[in-house]
């Protein structure tokens, strides 16, 4: 890396200084609301992400800038998040006489009409650029919402969503692979066991119909 590099590495981490939490995780100086969130390790939380309230990031998820977190989020192991995306768990009261709950009316009492139901997702997961999720919403391992989708229904295990309202787009593999898959659970694995199915992660999956012959080979060595 040329002196010129490092230099501007320099500067925009005194700019974006990052706050050091337990279990290595990195939250960025202008994040707000951190306290709120519980973190399993090994996240870093970039500019400008805000937590409204109880939050629960798993191990070794990635924050994208701007990550908005509306009410109460769970979000599993190893998932990636893109530039933008917000979490809508909460909504203004529609059956009463106004949707209005701002302090400036009634000190602010009617936001007890408000409803909330929270937003879960698995693990491994990736959450394309500026994608809303909203009240309710469970979203199963693999799957991948692809950018711009506005997702209001329950997303099934390695489903491709797209789309305002997001659609399902395809599976990613077929039934019986993504059973092995959920099975395998990866994510719950150890450094050393994923360190011994690291070949696994090389293969193109769409060209075989089971893992069951591709692990029997990788742990024969």
């Amino acid at each position: 890396m040329s002196f010129k590099s490092r230099l501007i590495q320099k500067i925009q981490f005194w700019v974006k200084p990052y706050l050091t939490y337990k279990n290595k995780v990195l939250v960025s100086f202008w994040a707000t609301g951190a306290h709120h969130v519980k973190f399993e390790g090994s996240t870093i939380v970039p500019e400008y992400c805000a937590f409204s309230d109880a939050t629960e990031i798993g191990f070794r998820t990635t924050l994208g800038t701007n990550n908005y977190f509306g009410g109460k989020v769970i979000i599993g192991k190893y998932c990636q998040l893109g530039r933008d995306v917000a979490f809508h768990p909460t909504n203004h009261p529609m059956s009463y006489l106004t949707t209005y709950i701002n302090n400036h009316l009634y000190k602010g009492e009617l936001k007890s009409l408000k409803t909330e139901k929270p937003i879960i997702l698995g693990n491994d997961i990736w959450v394309g650029h500026g994608v809303i999720v909203l009240a309710g919403v469970s979203v199963g391992d693999g799957a991948i919402l692809a950018a711009g989708s506005v997702v209001t229904k329950d997303v099934e295990p390695y489903t491709i969503v797209a789309g305002n309202p997001a659609k399902p787009i395809r599976k990613r593999f077929s039934e019986e692979l993504i059973q092995e898959l959920l099975n395998l659970k990866w994510w719950d694995k150890s450094d050393e066991e994923l360190e011994k199915l690291k070949p696994l992660f090389f293969v193109d999956l769409h060209e075989h119909s089971s893992l069951h012959p591709i692990l029997s080979k990788i742990l024969k060595h």
